[in-house]
């Protein structure tokens, strides 16, 4: 594969120096600490937590204070929250902040999900610009020297966009950079990503980077955007799904030291095999880990020529010997297949009418009896 490259461009987010301006997105069930240290062993950047929600943090749920602990192998430690509340996000910082939990924290206001939106929360807070501009400020002192962060999407829909008004905000109040997903809700992660959105926002927001995101596939294209819409660093989501790698490209094309990468098939079953033993040591537990890696199957494999009994195989394994004999059966030689592999991964759905509290768009001021509704937006577990 012949990639192309960028002058060196690092990336400073408060007092944190990236050799290269590589963000990996936060993504529920795929962003934990197992996968963060496979994409740190190809490459560099920021590796993003999945998403913790605050108040699960702030009530101590068992399954999000195992989220948030990193292993000792990652520096810089990052931190997704979500929440809707600003008492309740500040005070998930501060305990972020006093554990010394996290050396960055990012704020979730771009989750699509029905279930988010439809309580106010996600990619439907923005609209409420005093609420956005509340919990960005609030979470900013009590953040302190941590730098803080803001990650968006364009707005509701093409009829309510927000991302200017909350990108000048969100640089008010004192966040370190902002980030944006060139999508709005309604569209989910259909279409194609607006990258010119994305430069709008680099104009608009100029003391703090902006960093893009939507429809990075390769590393070609991380430096296509940030040539098209002078933003300071990329965020990479779905593209990496199924090719850790990714970042070792990335790395190279913007200056920094990554792994060389020949996609063979038995590179790819390294990778693959290697992703499986780190989530079976982070969930000490080797049946869940081996469960938890079969949804990667299809996204290493695509283009690859593997029979479908040893996709179902791996799709059904509970142990790594049983990973190892089904791998051990592949021509390892067998080349990098190209455009086979290329290309969208993960989920994409269609643009449908987002899920709004009643009368949502009437206003762009929180009305008082929507504060006590919005608390459903807290979903009890953390990265989901």
């Amino acid at each position: 594969m012949t990639v192309a490259t960028a002058p060196a461009r690092p990336l400073r987010i408060g007092p944190i120096d990236l050799d290269v301006p590589v963000v990996l997105a936060p993504m529920a069930g795929i962003t934990n600490t197992a996968f963060r240290r496979l994409c740190r062993e190809y490459g560099a950047g920021l590796y993003v937590s999945e998403m913790i929600t605050s108040r699960a943090l702030v009530e101590r749920n068992e399954t999000t204070m195992r989220l948030i602990r990193h292993h000792e192998s990652e520096t810089p430690r990052s931190i997704q929250l979500y929440g809707v509340d600003p008492k309740t996000i500040a005070e998930a910082v501060r305990i972020i902040v006093a554990e010394d939990h996290a050396d960055h924290i990012d704020l979730n206001f771009g989750c699509p999900v029905p279930k988010v939106t439809r309580k106010g929360g996600g990619a439907a807070l923005p609209w409420k610009s005093k609420l956005f501009a509340d919990i960005v400020d609030q979470a900013v002192k009590a953040a302190g020297d941590i730098p803080l962060t803001v990650k968006m999407r364009k707005g509701i829909d093409r009829d309510h966009l927000t991302f200017l008004d909350a990108g000048r905000a969100a640089e008010d109040a004192g966040a370190a950079a902002v980030a944006l997903h060139a999508r709005t809700a309604s569209e989910f992660y259909s279409g194609h990503a607006d990258w010119n959105a994305i430069g709008e926002l680099k104009q608009a927001v100029t003391s703090i980077p902006v960093l893009g995101n939507g429809d990075i596939w390769s590393a070609d294209d991380a430096v296509r955007m940030m040539a098209e819409t002078d933003c300071d660093g990329v965020v990479v989501g779905r593209g990496c799904l199924g090719r850790p790698w990714l970042f070792g490209e990335l790395a190279n094309a913007f200056g920094g030291e990554g792994k060389t990468v020949d996609a063979t098939l038995g590179f790819v079953s390294d990778a693959f095999r290697r992703h499986a033993e780190l989530l079976v040591e982070f969930f000490e537990d080797e049946d869940r880990g081996c469960r938890d890696v079969r949804k990667h199957v299809s996204w290493y494999f695509k283009g690859y020529p593997v029979g479908g009994d040893i996709r179902t195989g791996l799709a059904t394994a509970s142990s790594l010997d049983e990973i190892d004999e089904l791998l051990g059966r592949l021509d390892r030689s067998a080349p990098y297949p190209g455009a086979d592999a290329e290309g969208q991964r993960g989920r994409a759905g269609h643009p449908k009418k987002p899920a709004l509290p009643e009368k949502w768009l009437e206003s762009r001021e929180l009305a008082s009896s929507a504060s006590e509704m919005m608390r459903g937006a807290e979903i009890e577990n953390s990265g989901g």
